[in-house]
């Protein structure tokens, strides 16, 4: 398990909202994103919680909370932050990833 902080980071807001889902679900503070095909843009992120790391994952961790993400997502989202925003429309985890050429207006799925 590799550990490489300035590839991805999880902000402090994303660690506590992570913090709080997995207290109420009594599961481990571990969010894992991936991306896959599709989309509207061509990719798009997908985020869930993971029991553990896997061996190949990079971990980043905020505030106690552990961000995994697979080597081939990682090739995808490199620099990119992982936030939690609230707003009128909603509540969601948002990634901003500099590698994105374009992305759709749901903000689930970008092209490169």
């Amino acid at each position: 398990m590799a550990t490489l902080a300035p590839d991805i980071a999880l902000t402090p807001a994303a660690a506590a909202r992570v913090a709080a889902i997995a207290a109420r679900q009594n599961k481990p503070a571990i969010l894992r994103l991936a991306v896959e095909g599709g989309g509207c843009s061509g990719f798009q992120y997908r985020f869930g919680f993971a029991d553990a790391p896997e061996t190949s994952d990079i971990v980043v961790e905020t505030d106690g909370v552990r961000l995994v993400v697979d080597d081939v997502s990682l090739d995808l989202v490199r620099g990119a932050s992982v936030d939690y925003v609230e707003s009128l429309g909603g509540a969601s985890f948002k990634v901003e990833n500099p590698q994105a050429a374009s992305g759709c207006g749901c903000g689930t799925s970008f092209s490169v």
